[in-house]
């Protein structure tokens, strides 16, 4: 629901430091305002905050963040205001905007994404979908892609970043109701720790690595990854471009897999660049290429040291399935139980430091886990479901 002061403001985006401060004064009088951005980074390392919209129990507004000489300091104290809970939908991406720029984390903070897994709306639901299965409405996503760093804004760009934030509050208020109904609240906080840590969002170069999607399999390979995904980190944030500028996570993967030591030997990798090696970056790749080789494999993180364990693919499976029936059966989100890495950790270790054998989760399907790993739980088919029965 809109009202016709929210009609007026989406015409008038807040380009002052004064009307900034006062808007931000009367949000803070809210027990909630719902939260989203508007930023760029397709040519940049740091996301470029462009806009940010703001909506409480009876007011919307859009701050252009681009507007000369406006100080978003009031937004951020707001951010970091305690008494307010700052309610966004996938949350990651705003936060780190606000980490970087003002090095503070919001909080508290509630995050419909999450919330809407915790609840079984499935993995990672969109937002125009959580809307419409929540309030029946469809929104209007024409302008996502739109260039948000041109001025002026227009009406169309201005009604689309209102109508963002004056949903999130009756989903919001939908997914509280039901998490409360539902005996979930707690779930949904255990998440918020994650997104509220400032290390979710201090980007160290030396666990850039992580957030490759490759699997490199023997402990030199990983070193190699370790050392030269660090070295295309840190040239990214240097130059301030996107890390594919630098190098593309394939290159990384298969420059980890050859380990080359000498240009020559950079130079035989298909994937790389034609003329790369001769760049100054080639030596840099080399140099990083002997620090990962030179390490000493006992100092390797943890999860990559996992050994194999006989019939462990196997064993990785039947989680699977277990996961999959204990999702279905309490509706929440597979996802948040537990990840693929999980599996195979449990798989591998009965201890393994790993969420799913954590809190709720070890209550909910750990356990379970565990039982079936040694035997002591199987898995069966009963009238077309799958179900679990306990073993002597």
């Amino acid at each position: 629901m809109m009202f016709d002061s929210v009609a007026t403001l989406s015409m008038q985006p807040i380009t002052t430091t004064s009307e900034l401060a006062a808007a931000c004064a009367r949000m803070a009088s809210h027990p909630f305002v719902t939260v989203d951005t508007e930023f760029l980074r397709e040519t940049t390392y740091y996301p470029l905050l462009c806009v940010a919209q703001m909506a409480s129990a009876d007011e919307a507004l859009v701050i252009d963040a681009l507007a000369p000489g406006i100080d978003l300091a009031p937004f951020y104290a707001l951010m970091a205001d305690e008494k307010v809970m700052k309610v966004f939908h996938a949350a990651r991406q705003d936060i780190e905007i606000v980490w970087h720029a003002a090095k503070l984390v919001p909080h508290p903070i509630f995050d419909t994404q999450v919330a809407a897994m915790v609840l079984g709306y499935g993995d990672s639901i969109s937002y125009d979908q959580l809307v419409q299965r929540i309030t029946g409405d469809a929104l209007d996503k024409s302008h996502r892609f739109t260039d948000w760093t041109h001025r002026p804004l227009s009406d169309a760009q201005l009604r689309y970043a209102i109508s963002d934030v004056t949903h999130l509050r009756d989903v919001y208020r939908a997914l509280v109701a039901d998490l409360g109904r539902r005996g979930r609240v707690d779930w949904v906080e255990d998440e918020m720790g994650v997104l509220t840590s400032p290390e979710t969002y201090r980007m160290d170069p030396d666990s850039a690595w992580q957030r490759l999607k490759t699997r490199v399999r023997k402990p030199k390979e990983l070193a190699v990854l370790i050392d030269v995904a660090a070295w295309r980190e840190r040239e990214a944030q240097s130059r301030d471009v996107p890390r594919s500028r630098v190098l593309k996570d394939e290159v990384i993967t298969d420059i980890a897999v050859q380990a080359p030591t000498t240009i020559e030997k950079l130079k035989s990798l298909r994937s790389l660049p034609k003329g790369f090696e001769r760049s100054r970056w080639g030596e840099a790749i080399i140099a990083a290429v002997s620090r990962g080789l030179a390490r000493d494999p006992k100092t390797l993180p943890h999860q990559a040291r996992t050994q194999a364990v006989p019939n462990g693919a196997a064993i990785v499976e039947l989680l699977k399935v277990l996961l999959r029936m204990i999702s279905e059966h309490h509706h929440v989100a597979a996802k948040v139980i537990a990840t693929v890495d999980d599996l195979e950790r449990i798989a591998a270790d009965d201890d393994a430091e790993v969420p799913a054998l954590m809190g709720w989760r070890r209550e909910l399907f750990g356990d379970k886990a565990l039982a079936l790993k040694h035997g002591k739980l199987a898995l069966a088919i009963e009238k077309g479901r799958v179900t679990t029965l306990e073993r002597e």
